[in-house]
């Protein structure tokens, strides 16, 4: 039984990787604050990461897996708490590449400010280059959007509120922007992957092979709700995260590296009716925001 230790275990991906080595047989222990319901058969090591002392400098992990660190300062501290430790793996973001980049973006393309993800994606860059300084060897996954059960962020949450309430969507332009997504229990599947059998690869993009058009995505989110939309284009000049839930920005990642370990990855269809089904009884964890209510203001 390999021994893995997961920060954070309360929200979307740290919680769903939480269960899913559970389930598996995996010991795990989740580093949290205590502040919320842990997931069952884990054990809680309650902390902040940045005040861990010699809480665990005793203790050993086959595999830690950093699914919450922002920043480099998140890397230093939680580092410094560790005692020994096999595979490290941390979770980046494709928001470490600037918008400028020439696409599909490759691993090895610069890293940069990316003006629509600013700090969020510069502090990844600095949380990578900080964890590469003292562990060379750690494993480092970039993801596009990531989606799936327990996703707190109101994206697809959103269309299924517009589906269930009958409502037109607001669709940017034609609706021909592309989208690049990964199931987060394709991403658990990854790390198990990593963590038992060490692939030569330790930077990799991850993601779906095939981008989504964002006419296609909604259509797909109503039909998880056994609902048609009907589209209203909007052509104006209006910032489009206020009337939908992603920016104007279309991106791709060559996800080559990552095919080799995981050559299937779930069909978006499939994954947005894991995420309906979970919606339907766990609503009130989503973090909702008012689209609809400018929506009505400024667009009908």
């Amino acid at each position: 039984m390999k021994k893995i230790l997961i920060t954070g275990g309360t929200t979307f991906v740290s919680k769903y990787a939480a269960g899913y080595f559970a389930e598996r047989g995996y010991d795990v222990s989740v580093l949290n604050r205590g502040t919320k319901t842990q997931v069952p058969g884990v054990n809680l090591i309650k902390c902040d990461r940045h005040e861990l002392g010699d809480l665990l400098k005793s203790q050993s992990f086959d595999a830690v897996l950093d699914i919450t660190s922002y920043n480099a300062n998140d890397i230093s501290d939680l580092l410094d708490g560790l005692g020994s430790f096999g595979t490290y793996i941390f979770i980046s973001s494709s928001a470490v590449y600037p918008e400028t980049g020439t696409q599909p973006f490759k691993e090895d393309n610069e890293l940069a400010e990316n003006k629509f993800w600013g700090r969020y994606g510069t502090d990844k860059i600095a949380a990578e280059k900080a964890l590469l300084a003292r562990v060379p060897d750690a494993y480092i996954l970039r993801p596009p959007y990531l989606y799936g059960p327990m996703n707190n962020v109101y994206r697809e949450a959103f269309v299924f509120d517009c589906a269930r309430k009958d409502r037109k969507f607001y669709l940017p332009g034609d609706g021909s922007m592309k989208l690049q997504f990964f199931h987060v229990d394709d991403l658990c599947r990854l790390m198990e992957i990593i963590v038992c059998d060490k692939p030569e690869d330790h930077i990799m993009n991850v993601g779906n092979a095939d981008a989504i058009s964002v006419k296609e995505w909604v259509t797909d989110c109503y039909e998880c709700i056994g609902k048609k939309p009907e589209f209203v284009n909007v052509t104006a000049d209006i910032e489009q995260r206020l009337y939908f839930s992603f920016y104007n920005y279309e991106y791709y990642l060559d996800v080559g590296r990552m095919l080799k370990y995981l050559p299937e990855t779930m069909d978006i269809r499939s994954g947005l009716s894991t995420c309906a089904l979970w919606y339907d009884g766990n609503e009130s964890e989503v973090r909702k925001k008012p689209m609809m209510e400018f929506i009505d203001k400024n667009l009908v």
